[in-house]
C-alpha cells in the first residue's frame, strides 16, 4: 500500500509514471537484503544500490551536490563531489557499521570492470542509518557478496520498499521505516523534467508525524514504542538521494539537495540532534567530461553546457520537496510489524491505522 492508493495525495505535483526515482531516465535501484540469525543474533540489515546513467556514471558523469541538515551521520565521497562537482560512481546505502565494506567493494569492483585501472581513481559515494535497534549491526553483517548482488539487481520500473536492503532494519517516527520513493514530473511549460527521491527513513518522534500537515501522530500514541526500554524516540537519521533530467550544475544540485530538508519537515522531521540528515542529488541533463579523460592533450579548453535558469529553478525545488514528503510517507506505509529476539517490537504504520488517525485530525479524502 502506498500514499496514492489510500487517496492521499501530498502536494500539488504530477507523480512520474512510476511515482518513483526510477521515473528519471537511467536511473536504477538494487537490494540486498538480511534477515537471518547468526550466531544466535537476529540479523536485519542490507546495502541498496542507486545506479544513474543505467550504471554508467564513470563514462558519463552527472553533476552532483550536497546538503547537510544536520550531520550526526557519516558519507564516504562527498568532498570530492564539493570539489569537482561530480558523480562518476554508483551510489549506496546501508547500515552504519557497514559503510567502510560498502566502499572497498564497489572500488574493487570498478576494477573488475576497467581495462585500464591505472587511468585514474574512484571515490565512491556510500551512505548510512543506524540500524542497531533491531540489526546485529556490531556483527558487521553486510559482506562483499551482498554488495555485489545489490549491483546485480539493479534494476529500472518500480522500486521494493520498506524492509528492503539498506532500509531492513530501520525505524521513522516509531513505526517501521525504510526504503521509500516517489517522483514529481513538471509540466512542459516548466521544462517538462521530472524529480525523483529516494529515502532511506530512520528518524522522527510519533508525536511529531504529520501527514499531508495533518498531526496524525498525536492520534497514534497508544501504540507501543520500540524505544520504551532502550534509546530515545528521534534517534536515528535519514539519507535522501534526489535524481532529476534537468540541466543542472553542481551548485543547482546541491540547491535541489537541500529542498529535502522541506519535504522532511512536512511529515514532522528535521529536529533532532541525533539524527544524521545528509542529502545528495545528481541530474543528468547534462554531459560532462569523464574524469579518466583528464589529462588528454586533444581536450577543448570548454565544453557546452546547460542550465536551468534560476528564475525558473523553483518548480524543481517544490517538485523536490514533495517527492520526499511522499516517499517518507511511502516508506512507512510499506513497514511491517517487526519483533527482535529479546522482545522489542515495532509496530507498522497500516494504511488502516493511518486513515483512521487522518480522520480523527479532521482529514477527508473526499476534500
Amino acid at each position: 500500500m502506498r500514499a496514492r492508493q489510500l487517496g492521499i495525495t501530498l502536494g500539488l505535483g504530477t507523480p512520474g509514471e512510476l511515482n518513483a526515482i526510477t521515473d528519471v531516465p537511467g536511473v536504477r535501484v538494487g537490494h540486498a537484503t538480511l534477515k537471518t540469525c547468526i550466531d544466535g543474533k537476529q540479523v536485519r540489515t542490507g546495502v541498496s544500490v542507486i545506479q544513474p546513467r543505467a550504471g554508467e556514471a564513470r563514462h558519463q558523469p552527472c553533476f552532483a551536490g550536497y546538503h547537510v541538515l544536520n550531520g550526526n551521520g557519516d558519507a564516504t565521497g562527498l568532498e570530492w563531489i564539493s570539489e569537482a562537482g561530480l558523480l562518476t560512481t554508483p551510489l549506496a546505502i546501508t547500515n552504519t557499521h557497514s559503510i567502510g565494506v560498502v566502499r572497498d567493494t564497489l572500488i574493487a569492483l570498478e576494477r573488475e570492470r576497467l581495462a585500464d585501472p591505472a587511468v585514474y581513481w574512484c571515490m565512491p559515494v556510500v551512505m548510512e542509518t543506524y540500524d542497531g535497534l533491531l540489526n546485529d549491526i556490531w556483527g558487521q553483517h553486510v559482506k562483499p557478496e551482498h554488495v555485489r548482488a545489490a549491483l546485480d539487481n539493479a534494476e529500472s520500473g518500480p522500486v521494493q520498499e520498506g524492509a528492503v536492503g539498506g532500509g531492513t532494519g530501520m525505524i521513522c517516527h516509531e513505526f517501521k521505516g525504510g526504503i521509500g520513493t516517489a517522483s514529481r514530473r513538471l509540466p512542459a511549460q516548466q521544462g517538462g523534467w521530472t524529480v525523483g527521491a529516494l529515502v532511506q527513513a530512520n528518524h522522527g518522534k510519533r508525536q511529531e508525524l504529520r501527514v499531508d500537515g495533518y498531526p496524525v501522530g498525536r492520534h497514534l500514541m497508544e501504540l507501543p514504542s520500540p524505544f520504551a526500554e532502550r534509546g530515545t524516540p528521534g534517534m536515528g537519521s535519514i539519507v535522501v538521494i534526489l535524481a532529476t533530467d534537468a540541466p543542472l550544475l553542481p551548485h543547482q544540485c546541491r540547491r535541489l539537495a537541500q529542498r529535502a530538508s522541506v519535504g522532511i519537515a512536512r511529515t514532522g522531521g528535521g529536529t533532532e540532534d541525533s539524527s544524521g540528515d545528509l542529502f545528495l542529488a545528481f541530474a543528468t541533463g547534462n554531459q560532462a567530461i569523464p574524469p579518466a579523460d583528464y589529462g588528454r592533450k586533444d581536450l577543448p579548453l570548454s565544453t557546452p553546457l546547460q542550465m536551468v535558469n534560476n528564475d525558473h529553478i523553483s518548480p524543481l525545488f517544490s517538485a523536490a520537496a514533495e517527492a520526499v514528503e511522499e516517499a517518507i510517507i511511502n516508506a512507512l506505509l510499506a513497514g511491517e510489524d517487526m519483533t527482535t529476539q529479546d522482545g522489542i517490537s515495532v509496530p507498522g504504520l497500516t494504511g488502516e491505522r493511518l486513515i483512521s488517525a487522518l480522520n480523527k485530525s479532521g482529514w477527508s479524502v473526499a476534500r
